[in-house]
């Protein structure tokens, strides 16, 4: 990247955040912290406004703005992707906003990049896995989530427990969203529980964001880290052999994988999992490939389900 080029994409990353540091910006454009200083120093020259805050970074005056974005080919076709893939793997409120927003991006594009899309947009397929409808779970409020993470308001909503089948009035200090299992999942401090909890987006009820404020707990990473390793969670030990181990590949992530040693011609991994009934249908598809470390309990859980099993297909045989 030359020099004129790199000092409007420094231009334009100084407009992203309210403070840049210098080695943010070093480490993008892979400079020395002393050409950061100089490229800084160039910009001012040129009559950018731009203050600093010692020991915390550069930002842009108020009220200075750079003439509309525009977008290289690359970058355009990049958001084609990313289009693709909202499509299938957000809640409808994200949807309609990412829409409106291609919009925007599309009235600055050149004639000739909108046909590229156009084109490009036609020949991009993702394959999503089929969500199904139901009106009782209206699958509508990350937007909403999203604002009261910024806002660090209380939210209110009604939940339901897959495991249980039960619905609860919810309030909760919400603090991160996550993407894993095919779902959307928030993370915060439940006020009727006294703990953090792990809540999927597509089973909240009448959410609305409360007037109550609050202030984190504990920082983000801390409190993942009890969410991860609470007290709910049991730890699984398994001895899985190779070929099998090799074919559950990422599956193991949405178990809660934690890690994996080499013994002799298995792996041993250890999970954490919030329920053994479901883990155990998990491990049952991997047939007599998995030796059951401990617990014991989940031993015994895997014996009843190859009880069940075999009393299915002996019933299932006599009727033929």
């Amino acid at each position: 990247m030359n020099r004129i080029d790199r000092l409007t994409a420094m231009l334009i990353q100084l407009q992203t955040k309210k403070l840049i540091t210098a080695q943010e910006i070093a480490d993008r454009f892979e400079i020395s912290l002393r050409t950061v200083y100089r490229d800084v120093r160039a910009l001012e020259e040129a009559g950018v406004p731009i203050g600093a805050e010692a020991g915390k970074g550069y930002f842009i005056m108020d009220g200075y703005h750079l003439p509309p974005v525009m977008f290289s080919e690359e970058e355009a076709n990049a958001l084609v992707l990313g289009a693709k893939l909202i499509e299938g793997q957000t809640d409808a409120s994200i949807k309609e906003y990412f829409s409106e927003a291609m919009f925007k991006i599309k009235s600055v594009l050149k004639t000739a990049q909108k046909e590229g899309l156009e084109k490009l947009e036609e020949q991009i397929k993702v394959s999503h896995p089929p969500i199904p409808v139901d009106d009782q779970f209206p699958n509508n409020f990350m937007a909403t989530i999203q604002k009261a993470l910024i806002e660090q308001k209380v939210l209110q909503f009604k939940y339901y427990s897959n495991y249980n089948g039960n619905m609860t009035e919810r309030q909760v200090e919400p603090m991160g969203l996550v993407y894993y299992g095919n779902s959307w999942h928030f993370l915060a401090y439940c006020l009727l529980r006294q703990e953090p909890r792990d809540f999927r987006v597509d089973r909240l009820v009448k959410l609305e964001i409360r007037d109550e404020q609050f202030e984190p707990r504990e920082p983000y990473e801390e409190f993942i880290k009890r969410l991860t390793y609470g007290g709910e969670l049991e730890e699984v030990t398994v001895q899985i052999k190779g070929e099998a181990a090799r074919f559950i590949g990422n599956q193991k992530y949405y178990q809660g994988f934690v890690s994996e040693e080499k013994k002799g011609d298995a792996l041993e991994m250890k999970f954490l999992t919030p329920h053994l009934g479901y883990f155990s249908r998990w491990l049952a598809m991997l047939g007599d490939s998995v030796k059951i470390v401990s617990p014991d309990k989940l031993l015994s859980i895997m014996q009843k389900r190859a009880e069940e099993l075999r009393r299915n297909y002996e019933e299932a045989k006599t009727k033929v």
